[in-house]
C-alpha cells in the first residue's frame, strides 16, 4: 500500500489501482514470493499466527450467500488451528474451523467454515442486530486496522445471520463497545457439515494505516451447547480475542481504495404526539448527517437539526440511595466513536458525559447541528466535539466543546488529555441570566503490560481533573475544591484478579459538561477475587471467591460509607449455569436527612447494617432460562426483603420474550413501603433486517405504566426505516389514565462516494 496517491487524488487513482491489480494479478509469482518472505520474517520474530489475504482476479465474484461454493475461496490459505480457551486451556478443538480471506479493491470478504458433528444441536436464536448471542453458536472476527494491540473492529454472526459489530479498546478489561454500526453485510447457511459464514466489509467501513504491510486479525468461534470457546491466536485465558496485542496478521492486502471517502446520510420523519395538556399535532422534520474520511484513518462528521426519535427507552430502576443513578447514553451520534472520548475509564470519574448535551432531566432539548473528528493520527488518538443545542423553555442555546486526545507509547500505555467546555447563549431566559463558560481539563495516565511475570497482565492508572469557578473564572484560587485525583493499580488475570484503587473529589466538584454522584470525598477501594478451576469436579468450570472493601471518608478523614462484600461461594458450571452466595456489612452515616421513600424521612445519625444476598441463573442457550435473587439482611434503621425475578422463553429462532419483577420490602422504625417494578420485553425478527421491539414497564415508586415499541427494517446495510410508538399511562385507584401517546416514522438512507 506505500506509494499510494494522497487523498485529493484519491478519485483520479481508482483506475490505476485497477490496471496496477490487473499487473499484480499477472507477476503472481513474484508477488506471492514477496508474501512468503513476509509470513517467514513474522514467524522469525515470534510471530506464529500469519494468514494471507488473497485478492481477487477483475473477473472473479463473491455471491454473498454463506455458502463457500466459489473456487476463489479454495485459492485463499485456511486459518485452521484454532485452540480451546475454554473448557480446557490449550486443547484442540472438539470441532474444525476454517477461516479464509480474499478481497478486492473495495471490500474485505471473510469465509468461515464451521464444522459440526451434531448440525442438529447448533444453536441460533438471535437475528437483532448487536443483540447478545450467550444463547447461540457463533463466529467473531477482529481486524487491528492499525496494528497498534490497542484498539480493533469487531463483527460476530450467529446460524441465524446476526450481525453484530463495535470498537474494541483495551482498558485493561477487554470489553467490547457496540454502540458502533459499521456498514457491512453477512450470510450464513447451515449443512450436512455444520454452518458457514461469508462476510462482506467494504473498506469505506474502516479506518486503517495505508502505509502498515500487515493489520492485526483474529477469529474466535463459540460451540454453545458444549459452552466450548476456541481461538485461533492468544487462546490463553489472560489472552483472548478482545485484546488485539495477541492478534494473528493478516498479510497481502495492497492497492486498497475507500473511493472519495464521502457519506451522505438524510432523514426524514413525521412525528405525531398528543396527552393531557399537549396539543395534538403531527410536525414533519428532516436532516442530515455527513461523514468524510479527511485520511483513511482520520473522519470527520456534521449532523443538522439532529433527531433521536429512534433511540431505545431507559431502563427504569428503583432508587433505595441518596445519590442519582447512572444512565448509559442511548444516541447513536454520541455513542459512535464514544470509546475515543473514555477518561480514566474503570476509574468512575466522568468529566464528560454525553447525556448533558440534549437532554435536562429527561426533557429532550434540541440538536441544531453537531460536528466531530475522530479516529488516528499517527501514535494519537483524536476526538473532538461541537455541538449548538436550541433555545427551549425559556433555556437559551448553548454550546458545547469537547476534545481529547491520546498518546499511545511503548505497546499498550497512553498519555491523554481531555477538555470541556459549556457556554450559554447571551441574554436573560426564565431560568436568569446565561452562565458565564464553563472550562475542564483533565490528564489521565495509562501504563499497561501483557508481559509481566512472563504472561501476566499489569496495569497502573493515575488522572487528575479541575474546573473553573463560574462564579470567579479561571482555574487557579481553591482549585483544589473543583478537582477529582486517582489512581488504580489492576491485575486483571485469570485464577487470580485485584485491583486497588484511590480517588478524591472536591466539595466543589461540579464539571458542567460531567456526571456528578458524590462530591466531598476520599475513596479507597481494594479487590481480589480468586477463581480456582478444580479438576476434580468435572462438571465444574471455575468456582469463585470474592473480597470488595470500601472505605469513603470525608476530606477531613471523617467516615461516611464502610461496606465489607464477601462472596463466600461462586460456582460456574460447564453448562453456563450459576450460583453465587454473598455476605455484606456496611455502614453509613448521614449528614443531612434522607427521604428514602415519599413521607419517609431517614434522620441525621450514623447506620450499620449487614444482609446476605443468593443469586442463581440458568444458562441463556436453553429456551427457557431464568434468574433469581434473593437478598434479606438489615437496611438503614430496619430491614429489607430484597426479590428480583428474571424469566425468558425463546420458543422459535427470533423470537424472545422476557419478563422481569423486582420486590422491595423494607419496614423502617420511620415506616414501612414496598416498591415493586415489572418489566415486559418481547422481540419478534423475521429476518436478521426485519425486527420488531417491545418495552412494557411500571413501577410503584411513580404510578405510571410505560409502552415502547419499534420496528426496524434494515433497507440495506446503512439505510433503516423505523416506526416508534410509545404510551404512558398514570395508575390510580380503579384504573389507568392515558398521561401521553405517540408515534414516529423516520427513514434514513446512506450515499457513499
Amino acid at each position: 500500500m506505500q506509494g499510494r496517491p494522497p487523498r485529493l487524488r484519491r478519485a483520479a487513482a481508482v483506475g490505476a489501482c485497477l490496471l496496477g491489480s490487473l499487473g499484480a494479478w499477472s507477476s503472481g509469482a513474484r508477488a506471492q514470493t514477496q508474501t512468503q518472505g513476509q509470513v517467514h520474517a513474522l514467524q522469525a520474530r515470534g510471530q506464529a499466527r500469519v494468514l494471507e489475504a488473497v485478492r481477487l482476479a477483475p473477473a472473479e465474484h463473491v455471491a454473498l450467500d454463506g455458502r463457500l461454493e466459489e473456487v476463489l475461496w479454495r485459492r485463499a490459505p485456511a486459518a485452521d488451528a484454532f485452540l480451546q480457551q475454554e473448557p480446557v486451556e490449550g486443547q484442540p478443538p472438539t470441532e474444525r474451523t476454517e477461516v479464509r480471506v480474499v478481497y478486492d479493491a473495495d471490500n474485505l470478504y471473510i469465509g468461515a467454515l464451521l464444522h459440526d458433528s451434531d448440525p442438529d444441536g447448533i444453536l441460533g436464536y438471535q437475528r437483532q442486530r448487536d443483540q447478545e448471542l450467550d444463547s447461540d453458536d457463533r463466529f467473531m472476527v477482529v481486524l487491528d486496522t492499525f496494528l497498534d494491540g490497542r484498539t480493533a473492529y469487531y463483527f460476530e454472526t450467529n446460524p441465524a445471520g446476526l450481525m453484530g459489530d463495535g470498537l474494541v479498546r483495551n482498558t485493561g478489561y477487554a470489553r467490547v463497545n457496540k454502540a458502533w454500526d459499521g456498514v457491512w453485510e453477512a450470510r450464513t447457511a447451515r449443512g450436512a457439515f455444520g454452518w458457514s459464514a461469508e462476510i462482506r466489509i467494504p473498506f469505506r467501513t474502516l479506518n486503517f494505516d495505508e502505509s502498515s504491510a500487515a493489520w492485526g486479525i483474529n477469529f474466535q468461534r463459540t460451540v454453545r451447547r458444549k459452552n466450548e470457546e476456541l481461538v485461533w491466536s492468544g487462546h490463553r485465558r489472560n489472552q483472548g480475542l478482545l485484546r488485539p496485542i495477541h492478534a494473528g496478521r493478516l498479510i497481502g492486502l495492497r492497492d486498497l481504495t475507500q473511493g472519495l471517502g464521502l457519506e451522505v446520510v438524510p432523514y426524514g420523519a413525521a412525528t405525531w404526539r398528543t396527552g393531557a395538556g399537549i396539543p395534538t399535532a403531527i410536525p414533519l422534520d428532516a436532516g442530515v448527517d455527513m461523514n468524510y474520511s479527511v485520511t483513511s484513518n482520520l473522519r470527520a462528521a456534521v449532523t443538522v437539526n439532529t433527531d433521536f426519535a429512534e433511540a431505545e427507552v431507559d431502563r427504569r430502576r428503583v432508587n433505595l440511595t441518596r445519590f442519582p443513578l447512572f444512565y448509559p447514553e442511548q444516541r447513536d451520534f454520541f455513542l459512535e466513536n464514544a470509546s475515543l472520548f473514555e477518561f480514566a475509564p474503570l476509574n468512575a470519574v466522568n468529566p464528560y458525559f454525553s447525556r448533558r448535551i440534549g437532554l435536562d432531566e429527561g426533557q429532550v432539548i434540541p440538536i441544531e447541528y453537531g460536528t466531530r473528528l475522530a479516529g488516528q493520527a499517527g501514535a494519537n488518538d483524536l476526538g473532538f466535539l461541537q455541538i449548538r443545542t436550541g433555545p427551549v423553555g425559556g433555556r437559551p442555546a448553548e454550546d458545547f466543546t469537547v476534545a481529547r486526545v491520546k498518546r499511545n507509547f511503548f505497546a499498550q500505555s497512553s498519555i491523554g488529555f481531555l477538555y470541556t467546555r459549556r457556554a450559554a447563549g447571551a441574554g436573560v431566559g426564565e431560568h436568569g441570566p446565561a452562565a458565564p463558560d464553563r472550562h475542564t481539563v483533565g490528564v489521565d495516565l495509562d501504563l499497561f503490560t501483557s508481559t509481566f511475570l512472563g504472561d501476566k497482565n499489569l496495569q497502573f492508572q493515575t488522572f487528575y481533573v479541575v474546573h473553573t469557578d463560574p462564579e470567579r473564572g479561571g482555574i487557579a484560587g481553591g482549585a483544589a475544591d473543583r478537582a477529582s485525583r486517582g489512581f488504580r493499580i489492576n491485575y486483571p488475570n485469570d485464577v487470580w484478579q485485584a485491583h486497588l484503587s484511590f480517588r478524591e473529589f472536591g466539595e466543589q466538584w461540579d464539571p458542567a459538561v460531567g456526571f456528578v454522584q458524590r462530591r466531598g470525598f476520599r475513596r479507597s477501594n481494594p479487590i481480589a477475587t480468586f477463581a480456582p478451576r478444580p479438576d476434580w469436579f468435572e462438571s465444574v468450570r471455575h468456582l469463585e471467591f470474592r473480597f470488595y472493601y470500601e472505605h469513603l471518608t470525608d476530606l477531613d478523614n471523617r467516615l461516611l460509607t464502610q461496606h465489607t462484600g464477601l462472596t463466600l461461594l461462586g460456582v460456574v458450571w460447564e453448562s453456563g449455569d450459576r450460583f453465587d452466595l454473598r455476605r455484606n456489612f456496611r455502614f453509613e452515616l448521614l449528614e443531612a436527612p434522607f427521604e428514602i421513600h415519599p413521607g419517609i424521612v431517614l434522620p441525621i445519625g450514623a447506620y450499620e447494617f449487614d444482609d446476605w444476598e443468593l443469586n442463581v441463573e440458568t444458562a441463556s442457550h436453553r429456551r427457557l432460562s431464568g434468574s433469581v435473587t434473593v437478598a434479606v439482611g438489615e437496611l438503614w434503621s430496619g430491614d429489607r426483603a430484597t426479590l428480583q425475578l428474571g424469566l425468558t422463553v425463546r420458543p422459535y429462532p427470533g423470537v424472545t420474550a422476557t419478563t422481569e419483577w423486582e420486590h422491595e420490602d423494607v419496614d423502617l422504625r420511620q415506616g414501612r413501603f414496598r416498591t415493586n417494578l415489572v418489566r415486559m420485553l418481547g422481540s419478534w425478527h423475521a429476518s436478521p433486517w426485519i425486527a420488531f421491539d417491545g418495552n412494557l414497564q411500571y413501577d410503584t415508586v411513580t404510578a405510571v405504566a410505560g409502552l415502547y415499541t419499534r420496528l426496524r427494517w434494515i433497507l440495506r446495510p446503512g439505510s433503516d426505516f423505523y416506526f416508534v410508538y410509545t404510551e404512558n399511562w398514570r395508575s390510580t385507584r380503579d384504573r389507568f389514565h392515558t398521561l401521553s401517546r405517540g408515534a414516529t416514522t423516520k427513514i434514513n438512507y446512506t450515499h457513499r462516494f
